[in-house]
């Protein structure tokens, strides 16, 4: 398995953005040419139409970028820029070349498994005079969390998933595909990631925050208008039904302090209400947030004052 190199300081902390780069005709000479003189280049030649450079281009993102800056990437679409693909003779697609001081020194055709990806990705490093990567695949797992914070879920579950595939021993890439499932709309294949995560991970917290931010996902599918929500609450505090669909409506709507608000209010009018649905709810919330989230420590510290007064 290709697992993240040492490398120098700077080249360790290169982001995505700097090691992975869309080329087009007009930019080649200067990122794959003029950029190969100092550190290997590898080329991947994809078009949006193919279906196994769906399957290959993540693997190789995710390949590069946990080497941690001991080579580079370049993505180029066939359909948009077919002077150099024809200058490079590419004749189907996947297509890969690696380019070292100016010229292609490795490639293959097709997709490859994980191992043959981390196989050629090591050859290249080496090409370059560069140490074969030895430290994980941290990068390349924040990297697709910076990716998922930025709104680009779908390359964060593209990079998750490659990710898996060299190592499914990474809980963090489970709960971070599910996420970013999420993030799609796509709950139903969230799931399907959660149910296939390896049993021994089930109870780990990067699950269970995904499984929260899931339930999440589907109440606000059934979310009620906000404004006629309160207006029922306002009419009659004593609705506690009509509260707490004003909580999940609030919480879809992207008010989450409003939502906990609400539900500390329903338990502290009645805590065992629909078998303690106000207290449950609040613990979903506060499993789909980081743990130091202010509004997870001020809610569990109003919360814990409700129940032990």
């Amino acid at each position: 398995m290709l697992e993240l190199g040492q490398g120098d300081a700077a080249q360790a902390g290169a982001s995505a953005g700097d090691l992975i780069k869309e080329v087009s005709e007009a930019t080649f000479m200067t990122e794959v040419v003029d950029a190969s003189m100092t550190v290997p280049v590898i080329v991947d030649f994809w078009a949006p139409w193919c279906g196994p450079c769906k399957t290959l281009g993540p693997a190789l993102e995710a390949a590069v970028t946990a080497a941690g800056g001991a080579v580079k990437m370049a993505k180029i679409n066939v359909d948009e820029n077919q002077a150099i693909a024809g200058q490079m003779r590419v004749q189907s697609i996947p297509t890969v070349y690696a380019f070292w001081q100016g010229q292609p020194v490795d490639g293959f055709q097709g997709a490859l498994p994980p191992s043959e990806i981390d196989a050629f990705v090591t050859r290249v490093i080496e090409a370059g005079g560069g140490a074969a990567p030895d430290n994980g695949l941290d990068d390349a797992l924040t990297a697709a969390e910076e990716m998922l914070s930025e709104g680009d879920a779908e390359s964060a579950g593209e990079t998750f998933a490659a990710i898996i595939e060299q190592d499914q021993t990474i809980v963090a890439a489970f709960g971070g595909l599910a996420r970013a499932n999420i993030a799609m709309g796509a709950l139903d294949q969230a799931e399907a990631v959660l149910n296939g995560t390896p049993a021994e991970f089930s109870d780990a917290p990067e699950i269970e925050a995904a499984y929260a931010q899931l339930e999440l996902a589907r109440q606000a599918e059934n979310a009620g208008p906000v404004a006629e929500l309160r207006a029922a609450v306002d009419a009659d505090p004593g609705n506690h039904e009509a509260r707490l669909d004003l909580a999940q409506a609030l919480h879809a709507a992207g008010e989450v302090e409003a939502a906990v608000a609400e539900l500390l209010e329903l338990f502290r009018r009645d805590r065992e209400w629909n078998d303690g649905a106000a207290k449950t709810q609040l613990f979903t919330i506060f499993d789909a947030l980081p743990a130091n989230d202010p509004v997870v420590l001020n809610g569990r510290r109003k919360l814990s004052s409700m129940i032990f007064a």
